[in-house]
C-alpha cells in the first residue's frame, strides 16, 4: 500500500502529517482492520509504506520547530542551519531529487529571513534528523503501531537518504547536477553507513513479533555490493533491485546485472529480487520501445515503437519470473500498459514539474489509474461520473482487465500463466541457477536445475529451438524457432 496517511498531497502522499492514521479521503483505521482481515482470509499479506526520511511541512513536529525559532530544542528533529554568505546562501551544495537545491530558507515572525532547512525531496518534505533520540523513538513507535495492527511487512521509502554525514559537508555537486544517486560514491547525504543502524533497530523490533513479518527497502545505490549491505542478516529481509529495472534491453547488460546481483546477495544470505517498473520510473513497455543505450544510466531516446516495446516487455516478464528469488510486479505491467507521455499540462502533479521550471514532466505518466472494464474512461476504476486524479487515455479500452481476461493471447493471460507455472514447477522453487553457453552474445539462456530452462532472444535473427526441450510457455508465438525479442520457458524432460 502506498502511503495512505493524512497528507496535504504535495507529493502523492509521501508528505505525511500523521504516520499513525489514515487520510479521510481513503478511509479510516477501521477500514484498515477490515482490509487486513479480508486479505489474511484470502491468504494475502499486506505491506505498508513507511516514509521515515521526512515529514510534511504541516507535521506537528515541523510546525513546532518553525514557531520555536533558531536554537530551540524543537528544531533538533530537523536539519535547520544558518546559511553561508551572511545567511544568504544554502548551508552546503546538496541537491534535491526533484531539482534545485536541497535547502529552503524560512522567515521569522516579522518576515525577516532566517535559517535554512534541508529537504532531500520537495520543500514541503523537510528531512528529519535521525541523530535525535526523539526521532528514533517516534519512528520506533510508528513501526510498532502498524505491526501491532497486523500488517505483514513494511516498505522503507528512500532508505539511503535517512543518514547524513556529520557536519553536513559539501558533496561536490557541479552547478545544475542531476540527482543520479546510482552513480554516487561516498556521498555525504546518500547511502551513508550510519543508515544501517536505523535498519537494525527496526529489524530487532520486527523479530519480536509472531509470524513472518518482512521489510523491503527502496535503495538506489551505486553497486550491488552496496545494496547487499541493506539485507545483511540483522537488517532488512529484501530490497528492490533497481539495477535490473534500469538495465537496457541488451543481453550483455542484463547478464551483468544478474551476475552482480547473485554474487552480492548470496554471501549475506538474502534472496535476490527483480523489478521492471515502479511508481518512480517510466513503464518498461515504453522504455523498451526506443533505442536502447549501451551503458548504465544511458538515456533512452528516439521515436517509440510500442509494438516492439510490448513484445520486449512480455519477454522481460518471463525472464524476471524465471530468475531465482523474489519478483516485484508494478500495478499495470500485467496489462502491458505503456507510459502516458501526453498527459495535459494542467493534469501534472509531480513536484518535479514545478521544481524543474516546467522542463521535466515527472512521474505522473506511470501513475495513471488502471483500466478495469468498459469502453471509456474511467474504465471501472471509479464511478462513471467521477474523475480519477490522472486522466486515462481513451485507447486503453483495449487494455482493460475485462477485455484481456477474455483473450487467450493477452498480456494479462501471459502473466497469469507464468505465475501459475512459477508456483507449480519444482525447479522454480529452489535457488539453483546456471547459465548455458549459447555461443551468442545476444541470447540469455539459463537452467534452473535439471528440469527447466529459460531462453530469451534479444538478437536480430530467429534462434533454433531444436533439441532444447518442450515449450512450456512463450512470450510470443513460436514454432521451431524463437523469434527476436521473445522468451520461452522449456521443460528439459518431456514429462515435466
Amino acid at each position: 500500500m502506498t502511503p495512505w496517511y493524512p497528507s496535504p498531497m504535495a507529493d502523492g502522499g509521501y508528505d505525511i502529517t500523521d504516520h499513525r492514521d489514515v487520510d479521510p479521503r481513503f478511509g479510516t483505521l477501521a477500514d484498515v482492520d477490515a482490509l487486513l482481515d479480508e486479505a489474511h482470509g484470502l491468504g494475502l499479506r499486506v505491506v505498508v509504506d513507511l516514509v521515515a526520511n521526512h515529514t510534511s511541512e504541516e507535521h506537528p513536529w515541523f510546525v513546532a520547530a518553525l514557531a520555536a525559532g533558531p536554537g530551540a530544542a524543537e528544531r533538533g528533529r530537523y536539519f535547520f542551519r544558518d546559511g553561508r554568505a551572511e545567511g544568504s546562501r544554502p548551508p552546503n551544495d546538496w541537491i534535491s531529487a526533484f531539482g534545485g537545491p536541497a535547502w529552503t530558507r524560512v522567515t521569522g515572525p516579522g518576515g525577516e529571513p532566517e535559517q535554512w532547512y534541508l529537504h532531500t525531496f520537495a520543500p514541503e518534505q523537510p528531512d528529519v534528523d535521525w541523530s535525535d533520540p526523539r526521532v528514533q523513538q517516534g519512528y520506533d513507535d510508528v513501526v510498532r503501531f502498524w505491526l501491532d495492527r497486523g500488517v505483514d511487512g513494511i516498505r522503507v521509502d528512500a532508505a539511503p537518504a535517512m543518514a547524513k554525514a556529520p557536519g553536513l559537508p559539501d558533496a561536490g555537486h557541479a552547478p545544475g547536477a542531476r540527482f543520479d544517486s546510482h552513480l554516487w560514491q561516498d556521498s555525504p547525504h546518500w547511502d551513508v553507513d550510519e543508515v544501517h543502524a536505523i535498519l537494525r533497530r527496526w529489524r530487532a523490533i520486527s523479530d519480536g513479533y509472531p509470524g513472518d513479518r518482512a521489510f523491503v527497502t527502496e535503495a538506489v545505490v551505486h553497486s550491488a555490493e552496496r545494496l547487499s549491505r541493506y539485507v545483511r542478516p540483522d537488517e532488512m529481509h529484501t530490497t528492490f533491485n533497481f539495477d535490473f529495472l534500469h538495465a537496457p534491453w541488451r543481453a550483455d547488460r542484463l547478464r551483468q546485472v544478474i551476475d552482480a546481483t547473485l554474487a552480492a546477495l548470496g554471501p549475506v544470505g538474502a534472496p535476490p529480487t527483480w523489478v521492471l517498473s515502479s511508481h518512480d520510473d517510466p513503464r518498461h513497455v515504453t522504455r523498451y520501445s526506443r533505442e536502447q543505450p549501451a551503458g548504465r544510466g544511458g538515456a533512452v531516446s528516439g521515436p517509440a515503437d510500442l509494438a516492439v516495446g510490448l513484445r520486449r516487455a512480455r519477454a522481460a516478464a518471463l525472464l524476471l519470473l524465471a530468475l531465482p528469488g523474489g519478483a516485484y510486479l508494478y500495478q499495470g505491467e500485467e496489462l502491458g500498459l505503456p507510459e502516458v507521455e501526453d498527459l495535459p499540462v494542467e493534469a501534472l502533479q509531480d513536484p518535479t514539474w514545478e521544481r524543474s521550471g516546467h522542463t521535466v514532466r515527472g512521474r505522473d505518466g506511470c501513475r495513471v489509474p488502471l483500466p478495469w472494464s468498459g469502453d471509456a474512461p474511467p474504465f471501472g476504476f471509479t464511478a462513471p461520473d467521477a474523475r480519477p486524479w490522472l486522466p486515462q487515455p481513451p485507447g486503453w479500452a483495449e487494455l482493460t482487465v475485462e477485455r484481456q481476461s477474455a483473450d487467450p493471447d493477452s498480456t494479462l493471460t501471459l502473466y497469469r500463466a507464468a505465475l501459475r507455472l512459477r508456483r507449480e514447477l519444482p525447479a522454480l522453487a529452489g535457488e539453483q541457477f546456471s547459465w548455458d553457453d549459447d555461443g551468442d552474445g545476444s541470447v540469455l539462456a539459463f537452467t534452473r536445475g535439471a528440469g527447466f530452462g529459460c531462453l530469451v532472444n534479444l538478437g536480430q535473427r530467429p534462434l533454433s529451438l531444436a533439441g532444447r526441450g518442450v515449450v512450456l510457455l512463450s512470450s510470443s508465438p513460436v514454432t521451431d524457432e524463437l523469434p527476436t525479442d521473445t522468451a520461452v520457458w522449456l521443460g528439459r524432460d518431456p514429462a515435466t
